[in-house]
């Protein structure tokens, strides 16, 4: 099914230490039924010889080299820089270790077109290992108390979500110019949460194309390391929380004792190392890219800063 007078669309797909994925990504790609798609890939300072695995398979003008690992929202947002300095009418963040169908981009771009104040469209996401069992309906809730945000595994309304999963996510070239990218302060985990608030905030709606599915292997670069995950996440959540609860010191104080209490009780002293590091990471975030709350109370987390954000090596990150 061919849309008359297609918008143009330009898909980001971030590589870390994954070209294989990516590499399938691609080709699953190649069968979308989309005339005006342009695909952009990241190479995130991979260190598995993934830049001369891509080279291979991907012209020069689509292939990005950050030379550090900027984390998911700063590598997506040099991706999402290219591709707004295009002619892309759309920008559709997709995940690497995911393989859409044939027609999930029409059906996203559909939906986008029904409603010219959707900020962020999400797809179903089916276990790529499981391809009945739906793994998210396109996103979820927040609670801005406790920092938790289950996904949605069943139909729900579009005025149910609070964000969009960033594992598949059509973002419209107007939202990203009136409030700004991704924000770069989480590295991993959150940032699809923030922006998808920072939406709403601004008067942008969510919305969830049924149709559009998406086959997905969920967390593939973190998935044997939960205490990396526990270190992220609670970098991630204590940023989020701090920006967008409506009592930050609370809501922070109830996610680190959920946290902290639960890894104790159950005798997981690494995880709760895991966290104590997080909220260590944390600190250092905020020094260097300033405090959420201060961000996005502002105008939105500005487009140019984003790009040139290369002191992300001073935060150690934690490998396998």
């Amino acid at each position: 099914m061919t849309l008359p007078t297609e918008p143009k669309v330009a898909c980001i797909i971030l590589n870390w230490n994954g070209w294989r994925d990516t590499i399938a990504c691609l080709k699953a790609l190649e069968r979308v039924r989309y005339s005006h798609l342009e695909s952009f890939v990241v190479d995130n300072g991979s260190t598995d010889g993934s830049l001369e695995e891509l080279r291979k398979v991907v012209p020069d003008k689509q292939l990005i080299v950050n030379g550090k690992n900027l984390g998911f929202a700063g590598g997506n947002n040099v991706g999402i820089l290219r591709a707004l300095q295009g002619p892309a009418d759309y920008v559709w963040l997709l995940n690497n270790d995911t393989e859409p169908t044939p027609d999930s981009l029409t059906e996203l771009v559909k939906v986008a077109r029904s409603n010219p104040r959707f900020g962020a469209i999400g797809s179903v996401m089916h276990y790529a290992d499981n391809r009945h069992a739906v793994q998210a309906w396109g996103g979820g809730r927040v609670n801005r108390w406790s920092g938790a945000c289950p996904l949605a595994n069943s139909p729900r309304a579009n005025r149910w979500f609070t964000y969009i999963t960033a594992a598949s996510m059509l973002v419209p070239r107007a939202a990203f110019e009136e409030v700004g990218l991704l924000d770069d302060g989480f590295f991993l985990y959150y940032e699809d949460v923030e922006f998808s608030c920072r939406l709403r905030r601004h008067g942008w709606n969510l919305a969830v194309a049924p149709a559009a599915r998406i086959y997905h292997r969920e967390n593939a670069s973190t998935a044997s390391d939960s205490i990396t995950r526990d270190r992220y996440s609670t970098a991630s959540g204590i940023r989020f929380l701090r920006a967008h609860s409506p009592v930050p010191w609370l809501a922070v104080t109830v996610f680190l004792s959920n946290r902290m209490g639960k890894r104790l009780l159950t005798c997981r002293p690494g995880r709760f190392l895991g966290v104590v590091r997080g909220i260590g990471d944390h600190r250092k975030i905020d020094r260097l890219y300033g405090r959420g709350k201060e961000r996005v109370t502002a105008q939105g987390v500005q487009l140019a800063p984003i790009a040139v954000s290369l002191e992300r090596d001073s935060l150690e990150r934690v490998e396998k």
